[in-house]
């Protein structure tokens, strides 16, 4: 069934992920993005129509999207994309949905809530593993302690990187983020606080993630006014985001960032199916209320890149079925706590 949601980056690791494991689950969904020799073999090889059109070319988004009822975004920097597709999607009446999965890319979707209301549009990010297990879990706990004051969220990615990931968090680790604080979004810099955390495979260490979406997401969806999250990051990550404080001139010189850059391109593209087999997500999360009361959850599901792909097709059925909410939303506003189970190895809320 040709469901009429155009996938633009279709040629990255996890937007070939998505058409294919939509293609496994019936959709058909048309391939977007700019190159075409890359385009048309991703898409001669899942049998999928396909359109070409750079994010330069506001007139050229506007024409590919107006028989489309809705629009994943799978092309990063998510900073610089989403905004030339969301244009479009407000003129055109399409629904807009991405993976992206930090604090600056949902705030800026945020602020063009009324805009998107007015125009009949939902704007849905973070569809994939950015944030739709901790988003759920959130909404878990908060259905189970209606007066939850505190939420601290916790996650573990067992499993490959694709560069794309890469090129994302290591050029930044040394960036100020924000914690959720009286509802307000306080600076945090990275990895300020730590604690063990065992997920029933013996203790780790957690760090707090001060970019992570959640502290948008989870404040949206639960009204809980102190968030933090944390990850459990490899070794020499955790290491480089604790120095960032005192590295920072070394993170911003450009032969750093340079070398930085010629690294990340010696990565794999992204893990193999093998590899992505034996990974895992695990999730925990904790609310408290004023009292000392204390509610816990823990999830866990498939390796993050085939969660994310599992999770963007269960999104994409339902919006295709018409259940969408007009403006700026997160997945468990729109789809409720157990949207997350519907996704196949999810295993929760323990």
């Amino acid at each position: 069934m040709t469901s009429r949601v155009l996938l633009y980056g279709a040629t990255g690791y996890a937007g070939k992920l998505i058409a294919t494991s939509a293609k496994n689950n019936g959709l058909e969904l048309i391939l977007a993005g700019r190159n075409q020799s890359l385009l048309a073999a991703v898409a001669n090889e899942l049998s999928l129509d396909f359109r070409v059109f750079g994010l330069d070319e506001p007139q050229a988004i506007a024409r590919s999207l107006e028989d489309i009822i809705a629009v994943i975004n799978c092309s990063g920097p998510f900073s610089k994309t989403s905004k030339p597709l969301v244009d479009a999607c407000l003129q055109t009446k399409t629904h807009y949905l991405d993976i992206a999965g930090e604090v600056p890319e949902f705030q800026a979707l945020q602020a063009r809530d009324s805009e998107a209301k007015s125009a009949g549009v939902m704007l849905l990010p973070g569809v994939g593993f950015g944030v739709v297990p901790t988003d759920c879990v959130a909404a878990y706990l908060k259905d189970k302690l209606a007066m939850a004051t505190r939420l601290i969220l916790v996650y573990e990615t067992v499993g490959g990187v694709s560069q794309g990931t890469a090129n994302t968090v290591l050029p930044t680790l040394h960036h100020i983020g924000v914690v959720r604080e009286a509802g307000k979004l306080i600076p945090s810099r990275p990895a300020w606080k730590k604690r063990k955390i065992n997920f029933g495979y013996g203790p780790v260490t957690a760090v707090t993630n001060p970019w992570r979406a959640d502290i948008i997401t989870a404040f949206q969806t639960t009204g809980i006014p102190n968030i933090e999250v944390y990850t459990v990051f490899p070794n020499p990550v955790r290491f480089l985001m604790e120095s960032s404080q005192y590295l920072g001139w070394l993170f911003n010189s450009s032969l750093f960032q340079s070398a930085l850059a010629s690294l990340i391109k010696t990565l794999p593209t992204g893990p193999t199916a093998a590899e992505r087999a034996k990974g895992q997500v695990r999730v925990i999360g904790f609310a408290e209320d004023e009292t000392g009361q204390q509610v816990t959850a823990k999830l866990l599901g498939p390796e993050a890149y085939d969660f994310t792909a599992l999770a963007a097709v269960a999104v994409i059925k339902r919006v295709i079925k018409g259940e969408v909410k007009v403006g700026f939303q997160t997945p468990a506003s729109v789809y409720g706590a157990d949207f997350v189970l519907e996704i196949p190895g999810v295993i929760g809320f323990e």
